[in-house]
C-alpha cells in the first residue's frame, strides 16, 4: 500500500533520513521504533508531504505522491496524528472536527462520521461544545485522532499518540488505534513506548540516526536481545 524507498531528507547540513526504505501492507499496523531523535517523526512528516526528500520515492496505492502537496496527500487517503496533539485549541470539540473534513463535500456524511467519532469517544460526545484547549491530555489525544478520522483515510500516521499520558489512558489509546485497524484503516505508528507498539503491531522497524538498522514481525523483534537491552529495558 506504502513504499518508501531510499529516501534522504536534509535539514540544513543535517543529514536526517539516509536512503531508508519502509514498505507498509494494506491492514496491517506498522510501528517505527528508536529513540529520540532517529528520525522517526520526518519520516512521517516526508510520507505526509510537510518534508520533502532531496532523494528518493514515495508510492502510495502504486501512484508516486513524492512530490504532491499534503492536501492533495491527504485528499488521497493519508491523514495523520501529530506529536503533540496539535489541535486547534481556541475552536471547539465539533470544529475540530470539522476541520478534519475540510476537504470534503457531503455535509450529511460529514455529520454522520462526526457521530461515529462521539460514539468511539463518548467522553467527546459530552463535551462537543467545549473549547478543545480546555480538555485534559487524554482527550486532547481521542480528539486528535477523531480529527484524523473524519478525513476518512485508508492510512493513517500516528505519531507518539501515548506521549504525556497516564499509563492507564496509554492502554485506552492502544485499544482504540487496534480497534481503528480492525475497522479497516491500516496504521503506520510512530512510539517511544516499543513495548506497547510492538505488542499490537504486525511489522516493525528500528531506526537509528536516520537508517533503519533492524526489521522483523513485531513478534520477533519483541524477542530479539538487541531490541530488549535497547528499548524494552531487558
Amino acid at each position: 500500500m506504502l513504499a518508501v524507498k531510499d529516501i534522504d531528507v536534509y535539514y540544513g547540513a543535517i543529514h536526517a533520513l539516509k536512503k531508508l526504505s519502509i514498505n507498509v501492507e494494506q491492514g496491517s499496523i506498522v510501528t517505527l521504533i528508536g529513540a529520540n531523535g532517529a528520525g522517526k517523526s520526518t519520516t512521517l512528516k516526508t510520507v505526509s508531504g510537510i518534508t520533502r526528500p532531496k532523494s528518493g520515492t514515495i508510492t502510495f496505492k502504486n501512484e508516486d505522491i513524492t512530490r504532491v502537496p499534503p492536501e492533495k496527500i491527504v485528499g488521497r487517503g493519508i491523514s495523520q496524528v501529530p506529536e503533540g496533539r496539535r489541535i486547534f485549541a481556541a475552536m471547539s470539540v465539533m470544529e475540530n472536527l470539522e476541520m478534519g473534513a475540510f476537504l470534503r463535500k457531503n455535509k450529511s456524511e460529514i455529520d454522520d462520521d462526526a457521530e461515529k467519532v462521539f460514539a468511539r469517544f463518548p467522553r467527546l460526545k459530552e463535551r462537543r461544545k467545549q473549547t478543545a484547549g480546555t480538555l485534559s491530555g487524554g482527550e486532547q489525544q481521542m480528539l486528535a485522532i477523531g480529527r484524523a478520522l473524519m478525513a476518512k483515510p485508508e492510512l493513517m500516521l500516528m505519531d507518539e499518540p501515548s506521549m504525556g499520558l497516564a499509563p492507564l489512558l496509554v492502554k485506552e489509546i492502544f485499544e482504540i488505534i487496534k480497534d481503528i485497524n480492525k475497522q479497516g484503516t491500516t496504521i503506520l505508528l510512530v512510539e517511544q513506548n516499543a513495548n506497547m507498539a510492538l505488542s499490537i503491531a504486525d511489522y516493525a522497524y528500528v531506526i537509528e540516526t536516520g537508517s533503519i538498522v533492524l526489521q522483523g514481525s513485531a513478534k520477533e523483534l519483541m524477542h530479539s536481545e538487541e531490541v530488549k537491552k535497547a528499548y524494552l529495558g531487558g
